[in-house]
Protein backbone atom coordinates (compact mmCIF):
# COMPACT_ATOMS: atom_id res chain seq x y z
CA UNK A 1 0.00 0.00 0.00
CA UNK A 2 2.78 2.43 0.94
CA UNK A 3 4.71 1.58 -2.25
CA UNK A 4 1.63 2.28 -4.39
CA UNK A 5 1.12 5.61 -2.60
CA UNK A 6 4.72 6.65 -3.23
CA UNK A 7 4.49 5.69 -6.91
CA UNK A 8 1.23 7.60 -7.27
CA UNK A 9 2.79 10.67 -5.67
CA UNK A 10 5.75 10.49 -8.05
CA UNK A 11 3.43 10.19 -11.03
CA UNK A 12 1.40 13.19 -9.87
CA UNK A 13 4.53 15.28 -9.39
CA UNK A 14 5.60 14.47 -12.92
CA UNK A 15 2.56 16.31 -14.23
CA UNK A 16 3.62 19.58 -12.52
CA UNK A 17 5.89 21.84 -14.58
CA UNK A 18 9.42 21.70 -13.16
CA UNK A 19 9.63 25.45 -12.47
CA UNK A 20 6.37 25.41 -10.52
CA UNK A 21 7.39 22.30 -8.57
CA UNK A 22 10.52 24.14 -7.46
CA UNK A 23 8.42 27.14 -6.51
CA UNK A 24 6.10 24.93 -4.47
CA UNK A 25 8.99 23.43 -2.54
CA UNK A 26 10.58 26.79 -1.71
CA UNK A 27 7.45 28.91 -1.45
CA UNK A 28 5.14 30.38 -4.04
CA UNK A 29 5.14 34.10 -4.78
CA UNK A 30 2.31 35.90 -6.58
CA UNK A 31 1.90 39.57 -7.56
CA UNK A 32 -1.39 41.33 -6.85
CA UNK A 33 -2.42 44.70 -8.31
CA UNK A 34 -4.50 46.88 -5.96
CA UNK A 35 -5.19 50.62 -6.57
CA UNK A 36 -4.19 54.11 -5.44
CA UNK A 37 -3.50 54.59 -1.71
CA UNK A 38 -6.44 55.58 0.45
CA UNK A 39 -9.04 53.31 -1.15
CA UNK A 40 -10.55 49.99 -0.16
CA UNK A 41 -8.46 47.88 -2.56
CA UNK A 42 -5.10 48.62 -0.86
CA UNK A 43 -6.79 47.99 2.51
CA UNK A 44 -8.10 44.64 1.28
CA UNK A 45 -4.69 43.77 -0.16
CA UNK A 46 -3.00 44.28 3.21
CA UNK A 47 -5.66 42.19 4.96
CA UNK A 48 -5.35 39.46 2.33
CA UNK A 49 -1.60 39.17 2.84
CA UNK A 50 -2.08 38.75 6.61
CA UNK A 51 -4.84 36.18 6.16
CA UNK A 52 -2.94 34.08 3.62
CA UNK A 53 0.27 34.19 5.66
CA UNK A 54 -1.59 33.00 8.76
CA UNK A 55 -2.67 29.74 7.12
CA UNK A 56 -0.01 29.21 4.43
CA UNK A 57 3.27 31.01 5.27
CA UNK A 58 4.93 29.67 2.13
CA UNK A 59 2.44 31.44 -0.13
CA UNK A 60 3.65 35.02 -0.56
CA UNK A 61 1.52 37.74 -2.11
CA UNK A 62 3.28 40.94 -3.19
CA UNK A 63 0.92 43.88 -3.69
CA UNK A 64 1.57 46.47 -6.37
CA UNK A 65 0.06 49.96 -6.26
CA UNK A 66 -1.76 50.73 -9.51
CA UNK A 67 -4.26 53.26 -10.81
CA UNK A 68 -7.14 50.87 -10.16
CA UNK A 69 -9.36 48.49 -12.08
CA UNK A 70 -8.68 49.76 -15.60
CA UNK A 71 -4.90 49.57 -15.27
CA UNK A 72 -5.18 46.26 -13.43
CA UNK A 73 -6.97 44.68 -16.39
CA UNK A 74 -4.34 46.03 -18.79
CA UNK A 75 -1.50 44.69 -16.64
CA UNK A 76 -3.19 41.30 -16.28
CA UNK A 77 -3.66 40.91 -20.03
CA UNK A 78 -0.01 41.89 -20.55
CA UNK A 79 1.12 39.25 -18.03
CA UNK A 80 2.68 41.90 -15.76
CA UNK A 81 0.57 40.86 -12.77
CA UNK A 82 -0.52 37.40 -11.64
CA UNK A 83 -3.64 38.68 -9.92
CA UNK A 84 -5.48 41.96 -9.51
CA UNK A 85 -8.44 43.46 -7.69
CA UNK A 86 -11.13 44.54 -10.13
CA UNK A 87 -14.38 46.33 -9.34
CA UNK A 88 -17.58 44.72 -10.58
CA UNK A 89 -18.44 47.16 -13.39
CA UNK A 90 -15.07 46.67 -15.05
CA UNK A 91 -14.91 42.96 -14.25
CA UNK A 92 -18.28 42.18 -15.86
CA UNK A 93 -17.44 44.24 -18.93
CA UNK A 94 -14.01 42.65 -19.45
CA UNK A 95 -15.09 39.06 -18.79
CA UNK A 96 -18.19 39.28 -20.96
CA UNK A 97 -16.15 40.62 -23.89
CA UNK A 98 -13.71 37.69 -23.99
CA UNK A 99 -13.78 35.02 -26.66
CA UNK A 100 -14.09 31.36 -25.76
CA UNK A 101 -10.75 30.47 -27.36
CA UNK A 102 -7.37 30.34 -25.64
CA UNK A 103 -6.30 31.54 -22.21
CA UNK A 104 -8.54 34.21 -20.69
CA UNK A 105 -8.90 36.37 -17.64
CA UNK A 106 -10.77 34.47 -14.93
CA UNK A 107 -12.29 35.01 -11.50
CA UNK A 108 -10.32 33.54 -8.60
CA UNK A 109 -12.25 34.74 -5.54
CA UNK A 110 -14.73 37.40 -4.43
CA UNK A 111 -13.60 40.48 -2.52
CA UNK A 112 -16.88 41.81 -1.18
CA UNK A 113 -20.20 43.32 -2.10
CA UNK A 114 -19.60 47.05 -2.28
CA UNK A 115 -22.68 49.14 -1.41
CA UNK A 116 -22.42 52.59 -2.95
CA UNK A 117 -23.27 55.72 -1.00
CA UNK A 118 -22.88 59.47 -0.98
CA UNK A 119 -21.48 61.03 2.18
CA UNK A 120 -21.72 64.65 3.32
CA UNK A 121 -20.91 66.47 6.57
CA UNK A 122 -23.70 65.96 9.08
CA UNK A 123 -24.47 69.71 9.04
CA UNK A 124 -24.82 69.82 5.25
CA UNK A 125 -28.20 70.78 3.73
CA UNK A 126 -27.72 67.97 1.19
CA UNK A 127 -29.96 65.06 2.19
CA UNK A 128 -30.67 63.25 -1.08
CA UNK A 129 -29.31 62.61 -4.56
CA UNK A 130 -31.59 65.32 -5.95
CA UNK A 131 -29.99 67.85 -3.60
CA UNK A 132 -26.68 67.33 -5.41
CA UNK A 133 -27.83 69.30 -8.45
CA UNK A 134 -25.55 72.25 -9.09
CA UNK A 135 -22.98 71.11 -6.52
CA UNK A 136 -19.41 69.77 -6.74
CA UNK A 137 -19.29 66.03 -6.11
CA UNK A 138 -16.13 63.94 -5.77
CA UNK A 139 -16.92 60.79 -7.76
CA UNK A 140 -13.66 58.90 -7.19
CA UNK A 141 -10.48 58.24 -9.13
CA UNK A 142 -10.32 58.07 -12.90
CA UNK A 143 -9.49 54.36 -13.00
CA UNK A 144 -11.98 53.17 -10.41
CA UNK A 145 -15.07 51.11 -11.12
CA UNK A 146 -16.67 52.86 -8.16
CA UNK A 147 -16.61 56.06 -10.23
CA UNK A 148 -18.56 54.34 -12.99
CA UNK A 149 -21.03 53.09 -10.39
CA UNK A 150 -21.53 56.64 -9.10
CA UNK A 151 -22.28 57.91 -12.58
CA UNK A 152 -24.82 55.11 -13.10
CA UNK A 153 -26.56 55.96 -9.82
CA UNK A 154 -26.79 59.61 -10.82
CA UNK A 155 -28.03 58.73 -14.29
CA UNK A 156 -30.67 56.34 -12.93
CA UNK A 157 -31.75 59.07 -10.53
CA UNK A 158 -32.39 61.46 -13.40
CA UNK A 159 -29.21 63.50 -12.97
CA UNK A 160 -26.72 64.00 -15.80
CA UNK A 161 -23.33 63.39 -14.12
CA UNK A 162 -21.57 65.64 -16.64
CA UNK A 163 -23.97 68.61 -16.57
CA UNK A 164 -26.20 68.60 -13.50
CA UNK A 165 -23.30 68.44 -11.04
CA UNK A 166 -19.67 69.54 -11.11
CA UNK A 167 -17.86 66.18 -11.15
CA UNK A 168 -14.50 65.96 -9.40
CA UNK A 169 -12.17 63.13 -10.46
CA UNK A 170 -9.38 62.34 -8.01
CA UNK A 171 -5.77 61.36 -8.53
CA UNK A 172 -5.68 59.75 -5.08
CA UNK A 173 -8.73 58.15 -3.47
CA UNK A 174 -7.81 59.61 -0.08
CA UNK A 175 -8.23 63.16 -1.45
CA UNK A 176 -12.02 62.82 -1.57
CA UNK A 177 -12.49 63.04 2.18
CA UNK A 178 -10.12 65.99 2.35
CA UNK A 179 -12.07 67.88 -0.32
CA UNK A 180 -15.35 67.36 1.53
CA UNK A 181 -13.81 68.51 4.80
CA UNK A 182 -12.32 71.68 3.30
CA UNK A 183 -15.44 72.52 1.29
CA UNK A 184 -14.15 71.99 -2.24
CA UNK A 185 -16.68 69.14 -2.65
CA UNK A 186 -20.21 69.14 -1.28
CA UNK A 187 -20.35 65.35 -1.29
CA UNK A 188 -18.25 62.27 -1.89
CA UNK A 189 -19.36 59.12 -3.66
CA UNK A 190 -17.79 55.82 -2.64
CA UNK A 191 -18.48 52.17 -2.12
CA UNK A 192 -17.62 49.35 0.30
CA UNK A 193 -17.91 49.33 4.07
CA UNK A 194 -14.15 49.05 4.16
CA UNK A 195 -13.53 52.26 2.26
CA UNK A 196 -11.16 54.42 4.37
CA UNK A 197 -12.65 57.75 3.22
CA UNK A 198 -16.04 56.77 4.66
CA UNK A 199 -14.48 56.13 8.04
CA UNK A 200 -12.47 59.36 7.88
CA UNK A 201 -15.58 61.47 7.32
CA UNK A 202 -17.74 59.57 9.83
CA UNK A 203 -15.15 60.15 12.54
CA UNK A 204 -14.37 63.79 11.64
CA UNK A 205 -15.53 66.55 14.02
CA UNK A 206 -19.24 67.06 13.50
CA UNK A 207 -19.70 63.63 11.93
CA UNK A 208 -21.16 62.71 8.56
CA UNK A 209 -24.40 61.60 6.94
CA UNK A 210 -24.65 58.77 4.40
CA UNK A 211 -27.39 58.19 1.84
CA UNK A 212 -28.11 56.13 -1.23
CA UNK A 213 -30.48 56.67 -4.15
CA UNK A 214 -34.19 57.14 -3.56
CA UNK A 215 -35.91 53.72 -3.22
CA UNK A 216 -38.16 54.37 -6.22
CA UNK A 217 -35.11 54.87 -8.49
CA UNK A 218 -33.33 51.64 -7.55
CA UNK A 219 -35.08 49.41 -10.17
CA UNK A 220 -34.13 51.76 -13.01
CA UNK A 221 -30.54 51.98 -11.74
CA UNK A 222 -30.26 48.19 -11.64
CA UNK A 223 -31.61 47.98 -15.19
CA UNK A 224 -28.68 50.05 -16.46
CA UNK A 225 -25.96 47.56 -15.49
CA UNK A 226 -25.91 43.75 -15.24
CA UNK A 227 -23.30 43.86 -12.48
CA UNK A 228 -25.41 45.99 -10.11
CA UNK A 229 -27.25 44.48 -7.14
CA UNK A 230 -29.63 45.86 -4.49
CA UNK A 231 -27.64 46.04 -1.25
CA UNK A 232 -28.27 47.09 2.35
CA UNK A 233 -25.84 48.90 4.63
CA UNK A 234 -26.58 47.66 8.18
CA UNK A 235 -27.28 50.25 10.85
CA UNK A 236 -24.18 51.09 12.84
CA UNK A 237 -21.76 50.39 9.99
CA UNK A 238 -20.36 53.88 10.54
CA UNK A 239 -20.27 56.23 13.48
CA UNK A 240 -23.56 58.11 13.77
CA UNK A 241 -25.37 55.93 11.21
CA UNK A 242 -28.38 54.78 13.23
CA UNK A 243 -30.58 53.37 10.45
CA UNK A 244 -29.89 50.89 7.68
CA UNK A 245 -29.46 52.29 4.18
CA UNK A 246 -31.02 50.68 1.10
CA UNK A 247 -28.80 51.25 -1.90
CA UNK A 248 -27.14 49.56 -4.87
CA UNK A 249 -23.68 48.23 -5.52
CA UNK A 250 -21.75 45.39 -7.04
CA UNK A 251 -19.29 42.64 -6.16
CA UNK A 252 -15.58 43.11 -6.74
CA UNK A 253 -13.28 40.21 -7.55
CA UNK A 254 -9.74 38.88 -7.53
CA UNK A 255 -8.99 38.29 -11.23
CA UNK A 256 -6.22 36.06 -12.59
CA UNK A 257 -4.09 36.76 -15.65
CA UNK A 258 -4.55 34.46 -18.65
CA UNK A 259 -2.76 31.18 -18.09
CA UNK A 260 -2.15 31.45 -14.35
CA UNK A 261 -1.40 27.93 -13.18
CA UNK A 262 -4.08 25.77 -11.55
CA UNK A 263 -1.80 24.81 -8.65
CA UNK A 264 -1.12 28.44 -7.71
CA UNK A 265 -4.79 29.38 -7.83
CA UNK A 266 -5.92 26.28 -5.93
CA UNK A 267 -3.47 27.07 -3.16
CA UNK A 268 -4.58 30.70 -2.97
CA UNK A 269 -8.32 29.93 -2.95
CA UNK A 270 -7.87 27.36 -0.21
CA UNK A 271 -5.84 29.87 1.85
CA UNK A 272 -8.47 32.59 1.39
CA UNK A 273 -11.23 30.25 2.53
CA UNK A 274 -9.28 29.04 5.56
CA UNK A 275 -8.11 32.54 6.45
CA UNK A 276 -11.44 34.38 6.31
CA UNK A 277 -11.58 35.00 10.06
CA UNK A 278 -8.17 36.67 9.99
CA UNK A 279 -9.23 38.60 6.90
CA UNK A 280 -12.35 39.82 8.72
CA UNK A 281 -10.24 41.07 11.64
CA UNK A 282 -8.38 43.42 9.31
CA UNK A 283 -11.06 44.28 6.75
CA UNK A 284 -14.71 44.99 7.72
CA UNK A 285 -16.27 42.78 5.04
CA UNK A 286 -13.64 40.07 5.08
CA UNK A 287 -16.10 37.25 5.63
CA UNK A 288 -17.68 38.04 2.27
CA UNK A 289 -14.52 36.79 0.57
CA UNK A 290 -15.93 33.28 0.90
CA UNK A 291 -15.39 31.58 -2.50
CA UNK A 292 -18.92 30.18 -2.21
CA UNK A 293 -20.26 33.69 -2.82
CA UNK A 294 -19.13 33.38 -6.43
CA UNK A 295 -21.89 30.88 -7.19
CA UNK A 296 -24.70 33.42 -7.27
CA UNK A 297 -22.69 36.36 -8.58
CA UNK A 298 -20.49 35.07 -11.41
CA UNK A 299 -21.35 32.90 -14.43
CA UNK A 300 -19.62 29.53 -14.04
CA UNK A 301 -17.73 29.98 -17.31
CA UNK A 302 -15.90 33.01 -15.89
CA UNK A 303 -14.35 31.09 -12.99
CA UNK A 304 -10.73 29.95 -12.99
CA UNK A 305 -10.74 26.13 -13.38
CA UNK A 306 -9.04 25.71 -9.99
CA UNK A 307 -11.67 27.87 -8.31
CA UNK A 308 -14.46 25.89 -9.98
CA UNK A 309 -12.82 22.66 -8.79
CA UNK A 310 -12.58 23.99 -5.24
CA UNK A 311 -16.26 24.93 -5.21
CA UNK A 312 -17.14 21.38 -6.29
CA UNK A 313 -14.84 20.02 -3.59
CA UNK A 314 -16.61 21.98 -0.84
CA UNK A 315 -20.06 21.10 -2.16
CA UNK A 316 -21.01 24.48 -3.58
CA UNK A 317 -23.27 24.28 -6.64
CA UNK A 318 -22.33 26.14 -9.81
CA UNK A 319 -24.56 28.04 -12.16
Amino acid sequence: MQRRAVLFGMASLATIPRALAQQTESGLRLTLGTATPGGSFPAFGRALIAAVHAVDPGLMVDTKITKGSTENLTLLNAGKLDLALVQGEYAYEALAAQSDDGDRLSVVAPIDASPGMFVVPAASPVRSVQDLRGRAVALGTRGSGFTIMGRIVLQGSGIDPARDITPILLDDAADGATQVLDGRAAALWGASLGWPAFKTLAEAPGGARFFGPAPETIPQILALRASMRPLTVPAGSFRGQDAEIETVGSWSFIIARPGLDDIAVARLVRAIDRGRETLAQNYPQGRESDPRNLVSNVPAGWLHPATAAYLREVGAASK
